[in-house]
């Protein structure tokens, strides 16, 4: 067993932020990443909001927060995924596939998982045409047609992205209004080679050995049709990695987000959630930032008790 005073799940932004926070307020730290560290930032092709950016490349931002956490020695343990918590007691037991971790505290920062649409062929043709990333596999279909499902800022953001690469690109709205930020919006109606398809559901995804087409059914008309495409890139928003902590005893909402309090406490002492598993209404790299500090801090707050700490 592994004794530690601050446990991170999750090397996203908001655990980053709380590993560089947790060391320098002088806490024995590690954090825990069952995939490389990072999180969701490095998959997003531009990001035009983080102050102090005017634009950078999101793998690129993210990796920045990577060298600066390593750069003060916190510890990160990539491709290590933790399978139980035990939180009941005053030291919380972290079980990973490979080591038992012994600590005081806690910060839950485990993100989220793309959300699926769960239609017939998107499991069978994922990595064979369906995507959920953009700057992983949009450089596969150059000169290529492709379908983006969504109408969010990230679905917006993809396309502008694969609008460089592909032919053609169509993006499928269920609405009749984009939810994305309206500088992005601007930018895509100045697109040639991207149309944007209102009130569009897919509702099948079809192809041999690789997608061939989609199956769209406009919910205004109630007309369905088929959409010849090489690819379908699916952005349709996020499901939070809360199970863990949920199976714990951690408190949860209706859609599984942790629930916290403005300095990042759940309803079990000495732990902390940060990031986009929780259920701060903002999910930006610069708020999961910002909850990463906050976290950290109170972790500290509670294990060394200063004098301005009040529980």
């Amino acid at each position: 067993m592994e004794n530690c005073e601050l446990i991170i799940i999750g090397a996203g932004a908001a655990g980053l932020a709380a590993g560089i926070y947790g060391v320098r307020s002088g806490l024995k730290t590690v954090i825990l990443e069952e995939k490389m560290a990072g999180g969701t930032a490095a998959d997003a092709p531009l990001i035009e909001n983080y102050p102090g950016f005017q634009s950078i490349n999101g793998r690129e931002l993210a990796q920045k927060m990577v060298t600066h956490c390593r750069s003060v020695d916190v510890e990160i343990h990539e491709l290590e995924k933790v399978v139980s918590l035990d939180l009941k007691g005053e030291q919380k037991v972290v079980k990973s596939h490979k080591t038992v971790y012994e600590t005081k505290t806690v910060i839950i920062a485990s993100g989220t998982d793309y959300r699926e649409l769960g239609i017939p062929g998107e499991k069978e043709f994922r990595g064979r045409g369906v995507s959920y990333c953009g700057v992983c596999d949009g450089p596969l279909f150059k000169n290529k047609r492709v379908l983006v499902v969504g109408g969010g800022s990230s679905a917006v953001i993809t396309a502008l992205y694969i609008a460089e690469l592909a032919s053609q690109v169509k993006l499928a709205h269920r609405r009749g209004m984009l939810r994305a930020e309206e500088a992005i919006v601007e930018a895509l109606k100045n697109k040639r080679n991207v149309e944007i398809l209102w009130n569009t559901e897919v509702k099948e995804i079809e192809g041999a050995n690789v997608v061939g087409k989609a199956l769209l059914f406009d919910n205004k008309t109630g007309e369905t049709k088929e959409l010849e495409v090489d690819g379908v890139f699916i952005q349709v928003g996020e499901a939070p990695n809360s199970q863990l902590g949920k199976k714990a005893g951690v408190n949860v909402d209706g859609e599984g987000y942790i629930i916290v309090d403005v300095r990042q406490h759940t309803n079990i002492a000495g732990v902390y959630a940060a990031g986009n598993v929780t259920n701060h209404p903002v999910k930006q790299v610069g708020t999961a930032v910002g909850q990463g500090i906050t976290a950290a801090l109170e972790a500290y707050g509670y294990i060394r008790q200063p004098y301005y700490y009040k529980g």
